[in-house]
């Protein structure tokens, strides 16, 4: 089973990310302060680290700098109220491999976790030149999209934002993830730009087609699904 570390000082924080993460089939440890989740966190036996950036004794950047100067290299999420450029920049530095800000949605810690996990994954295999679902087929070298044989024209952007939901398939996306791997945005600009392209999306995916492939989840993004 997947072992995760989570180094939350508030408890009602870690009792989330523990009850969502034991629900993913993710077996959760928790240490509340900073000198105990280096204890924790320095055996190497964690298969990742969601890790607070400000806690009781050593912050975030001090533990993530002491397990990377140690030869440690569980991958590591910091979660953080400080959500400036530079803040986020700095736990890069540090060595942790994503940056999370508060509050966040679980399904979105749950996919950086895995994507932190895949990195440090040797791949034995090409990455696939073609993408499915259900019905639907995109070839990434020609760019050729159909659904049940016919051809789809989509734009460059609206193009990204299909295989960013194929690549993530079944899966609740958010905004900002969307925002970050789509459109390279670091921030949210306060605008319908999502909404707007993924109706011109689920507009051509749908036509003629009696089964819609693409659910907006209220209050959480998007999910490419059969339902």
């Amino acid at each position: 089973m997947t072992r995760i570390l989570c180094v939350e000082d508030d408890p009602m924080t870690a009792e989330y990310i523990a009850r969502g993460l034991g629900d993913a089939g993710f077996e959760v440890d928790i240490a509340d302060d900073g000198n105990s989740g280096l204890a924790r966190a320095s055996d190497g036996h964690y298969d990742a680290i969601v890790l607070d950036r400000m806690l009781p004794g050593l912050d975030g950047l001090a533990i993530v700098t002491a397990l990377r100067s140690g030869g440690v290299t569980t991958p590591v999420v910091m979660l953080s109220a400080l959500a400036s450029l530079d803040e986020r920049v700095r736990g890069l530095r540090a060595g942790s491999d994503d940056y999370l800000t508060k509050p966040f949605a679980l399904t979105e810690l749950l996919a950086r976790i895995e994507a932190v996990r895949r990195r440090g994954t040797p791949q034995a295999e090409a990455p696939p030149t073609r993408l499915s679902f259900d019905d639907l087929e995109v070839d990434l070298l020609t760019r050729r999209v159909t659904r049940a044989g016919r051809r789809i024209e989509l734009q460059p952007r609206e193009f990204s934002l299909l295989e960013f939901l194929l690549r993530h398939q079944g899966q609740v996306v958010t905004r900002t993830m969307l925002l970050e791997r789509v459109w390279d945005y670091h921030f949210d600009p306060g605008t319908n730009v999502i909404d707007v392209h993924v109706s011109r999306l689920r507009k051509k995916l749908d036509d003629g087609s009696q089964r819609s492939l693409l659910h907006t989840v209220r209050g959480a993004g998007y999910r490419l699904g059969a339902h």
